[in-house]
């Protein structure tokens, strides 16, 4: 009985150590994942989105709190000192699991600039077809909210992979519904 009981208090210590270091590492590295991320992947779709930005829409970015509680990061797009546009992140279900997407608002019309698709896991050479120019031109200077042609939008769907379509639809429909929700304070905070 007693080694039974040493054995539980060993592993226990074993395991609030081991939790205690991962946690700690995760702390210390969250900086330099998240600029990791920000230069390999949501960099990457913000040029696809915005080419022709004259600042630094990662260096400019800022972070704004929805009624929700949720974060959202807001990547502004200057021209002549003015704001011209604005990009941020959101998720649609696709076949393989979440599809990110960088969506590029004209603030001034509210119209899409483009959209830039930052994670995917769906399938090879069919799926992955909604990152190609065929699929994202689409959405240039379409009016929000989108469909596809087969919900009685004018997105054309990736024969083959209508949830992955759908899947970049919903997250652009979101991105949308965050900016719109957002505009206000977004105005306020590159009024210049």
């Amino acid at each position: 009985m007693i080694a039974i009981v040493r054995m539980v208090v060993v592993l226990s210590v074993l395991c609030g150590l081991s939790g205690f270091a991962l946690s700690y590492l995760k702390m210390i590295t969250a900086t330099a994942i998240e600029e990791q991320e920000l230069t390999y992947v949501q960099g990457p779709a913000l040029k696809r989105v915005f080419a022709q930005a004259e600042n630094s829409p990662i260096a400019d970015r800022r972070g704004f709190t929805l009624s929700n509680g949720e974060k959202v990061t807001v990547f502004p797009v200057m021209k002549s000192g003015k704001l011209v546009g604005v990009a941020l992140e959101n998720f649609g279900k696709g076949y393989g699991g979440p599809i990110g997407v960088m969506v590029g608002f004209n603030t001034a019309d509210d119209t899409l600039a483009g959209v830039g698709m930052t994670t995917m896991k769906e399938t090879p050479g069919l799926g992955m077809r909604v990152a190609d120019p065929g699929f994202t031109t689409q959405f240039m200077s379409a009016a929000t909210p989108v469909n596809l042609k087969n919900q009685g939008g004018k997105i054309d769907a990736i024969s083959g992979a209508t949830i992955s379509s759908a899947g970049s639809v919903e997250a652009v429909n979101k991105a949308a519904q965050t900016y719109m929700g957002l505009k206000p304070e977004i105005f306020k905070a590159w009024a210049k």
